[in-house]
């Protein structure tokens, strides 16, 4: 019974996305709507104590209490999750701590902790459900999404969280994953024709700073950014120092190909979208995540199955930097793949063909800045 008011409910979204999709070609181009967006307001962060543990906040420098005590100074240990896998995206399953070099700002480090994280996933699905081009994006990414839940874990975390104009958090950390989808379900109209991807992904980044553990964070959005208050450099700035993984499904390309075949899609709006593209796939690799632009329906299925198998199979590897200067500088982390005998790691595939190794985590991080008494 489930399964078939799933399939009826996709059903029904296909049909309104079809009719979308024609009054937009009917109209020749996309219209505003101007009404106020409906739906629960954001929760504060904490107030659900079903929510993900949070991390004690991060211990600052001790400063002396009085004449002969002793001053205890932070070691700083950086953490990484990290994937590898061949050039065609196959994950590269069992390797060990000796198979890791990591180097920091060109120099190798030491890897003190290392092993595979098994702990729940933490993902916050941001899904853009906003009003431009007939609300075609709101609706793509809704029926999209379900998708991802047959691929999760009783134990694994998810939020849900909209945005146009500004972001809001429909349904906070929760397990029950079905809370999730009827809240998906339940979306009924979009509010403003803004898509402020900039706002909404670094709100969704600052909640998830304390969260513990792996966490990720699912885009389904088209990536054009129409009003945020943080431009793009901005944004890259804050991410490139998050512990957080950026996975992205890109939603511009069935609705760029129907026009493209119409001879609707004008010079400017092909150039938005390939701007955003670029800008999402910055976001991911940054991150140490993926993106993906999918053209047609069938291809979901298989993208969620790949989201939950990049964070399935994640090694987390810790490093105590061997650069102590408290200088603020961004550090470059760079993670390499090597045989025993420290040469590259050669992996093959069924046909002993040779393969390209890609290795996927965070590009660095941002060093602290101060000394003693700061």
């Amino acid at each position: 019974m489930l399964g078939e008011k799933r399939m009826n409910a996709f059903s029904l979204q296909a049909m309104t996305r079809v009719g979308i999709l024609a009054g937009m070609l009917a109209a020749g181009g996309a219209t505003v709507w101007a009404q106020a967006p409906a739906g629960p307001q954001p929760t504060s962060p904490g107030q659900d104590n079903s929510a993900p543990a949070q991390k004690p906040a991060t211990p600052q420098q001790q400063k002396p209490q009085e004449a002969g005590v002793s001053i205890s100074v932070e070691v700083p240990v950086v953490t990484l999750d990290v994937v590898a896998a061949t050039q065609n995206g196959d994950i590269i399953p069992g390797l060990k701590k000796e198979n890791f070099r990591v180097l920091e700002d060109g120099q190798p480090q030491t890897i003190t902790s290392f092993g595979p994280t098994d702990a729940p996933i933490t993902m916050v699905v941001l899904m853009e459900f906003s009003a431009r081009f007939y609300g075609w994006f709101g609706y793509q990414a809704k029926y999209w999404a379900p998708a991802l839940f047959p691929n999760l874990n009783q134990k694994d975390w998810v939020a849900l969280v909209t945005f146009d104009m500004r972001p809001r958090t429909e349904v906070d950390f929760t397990q029950n994953k079905q809370e999730v989808e009827a809240a998906i379900y339940h979306l009924y109209y979009p509010g403003f024709s803004e898509s402020n991807i900039f706002d909404a992904l670094l709100d969704t980044n600052e909640r998830l700073k304390d969260v513990k553990g792996k966490k990720s964070i699912l885009v389904l959005a088209s990536g054009v950014d129409t009003f945020s208050k943080h431009t793009l450099d901005q944004t890259m700035k804050q991410l490139r120092g998050t512990d957080t993984t950026i996975f992205v499904v890109g939603l511009d390309k069935p609705l760029s190909n129907a026009l493209e075949l119409h001879r609707q899609l004008g010079t400017l709006t092909r150039m938005d979208f390939l701007q955003a593209e670029n800008q999402m796939k910055t976001f991911a690799q940054m991150t140490g995540g993926f993106a993906w632009f999918p053209q047609f329906d069938g291809e979901i299925p298989g993208i969620m199955r790949e989201v939950a198998a990049f964070l399935r199979h994640q090694y987390s590897i810790s490093y105590t930097p061997s650069n102590m200067n408290q200088d603020g500088k961004f550090r470059k982390i760079k993670v390499e793949l090597v045989a025993p005998d420290g040469g590259p790691l050669v992996v093959t595939d069924q046909k002993g063909k040779k393969q390209k190794i890609v290795v996927y985590t965070r590009e660095g991080y941002q060093s602290v800045k101060g000394g003693v008494g700061d």
